[in-house]
């Protein structure tokens, strides 16, 4: 049964939560580095050199934001499931089944309260391993929310034990 939600798409349930706009400020920063300092560095000495650091900046920089863009947590009728990579090799879901959830929870803090931002965790009942645990995601206090009504949903109508 796993399998067959393992090549599933994120498509194919509820979407609950992406990557907040905080998660791409790493990112801006790193950007500004390689395009303000890097590459006019490079351009002193060489062309050549100011062109490989551009090309090297460009694939940073666009691999890291596709790859917080590809972060989907969504759920569906058998668990709760996170969607990421962009990559062959890095591509999948990692899920929690109904069954096997024990609940979901996530970090308030001021700045997570300014910015909108929340770090949740969706336990497991048995392994701490099997986890699902983000950061910086946007509507993460609203998607905590929904899971655990889902979840208690469930509990009563007694479709899991």
């Amino acid at each position: 049964m796993e399998e067959d939600n393992a090549s599933r798409p994120a498509g194919h349930g509820t979407l609950l939560c992406v990557k907040s706009w905080t998660a791409y400020l790493n990112t801006l920063l790193l950007a500004l580095l390689l395009f303000g300092f890097a590459l006019p560095f490079a351009f002193r000495y060489s062309e050549l050199a100011a062109a490989g650091v551009m090309l090297f900046a460009v694939l940073v920089v666009g691999y890291r934001i596709l790859v917080i863009r590809s972060v989907q947590l969504y759920y569906d009728d058998l668990g709760v499931w996170l969607y990421s990579g962009i990559l062959p090799w890095s591509k999948g879901v990692q899920g929690v089944k109904w069954r096997d959830m024990d609940e979901a929870t996530y970090v308030a803090s001021f700045f997570s309260w300014l910015f909108r931002s929340y770090s949740i965790r969706i336990g497991h009942r048995y392994t701490k391993g099997s986890e699902i645990m983000l950061t910086r995601m946007a509507r993460g206090k609203d998607a905590v929310a929904k899971l655990n009504a889902q979840h208690q949903a469930l509990i009563r109508a007694h479709a899991i034990n």
